[in-house]
């Protein structure tokens, strides 16, 4: 539960600024989608993730986080919604597949270690 805490009190601010400074970076000098759409999205989350930390829950944040990275993934390789708002680049693709995985796995181990705790 400490690393899934901790994860998420980094990666929460993260995805905040990451919402920010998709706003502030001129699109032709980014890597990543610069699209207002996908900026929100990241301020939104970052924001969740904070609020599952004070909640006692970022293993949940953690779990359903990866899982959505890797949707984003398989839809812009499938062209699904929301593909057309986000406008994902190769990079953006590269980092949901990675970090959804790693933030999949992490939350399910604290998803598991918490049912342990109950029995």
């Amino acid at each position: 539960m400490k690393l899934n805490r901790l994860v998420t009190l980094i990666f929460g601010p993260v995805l905040i600024l990451t919402g920010i400074a998709g706003f502030l970076t001129p699109p032709q000098a980014s890597l990543t989608s610069g699209a207002a759409p996908y900026n929100i999205f990241h301020i939104i989350f970052g924001i969740i993730g904070l609020l599952m930390v004070f909640a006692r829950k970022p293993h949940y944040f953690n779990f359903g986080f990866g899982l959505i990275d890797i949707y984003q993934a398989i839809a812009s390789y499938r062209n699904l919604p929301p593909k057309q708002f986000f406008l994902w680049t190769g990079v953006d693709d590269i980092l949901h597949v990675v970090l959804g995985v790693g933030l999949a796995l992490l939350g399910l181990y604290g998803i598991l270690k918490q049912k342990e705790k109950v029995r």
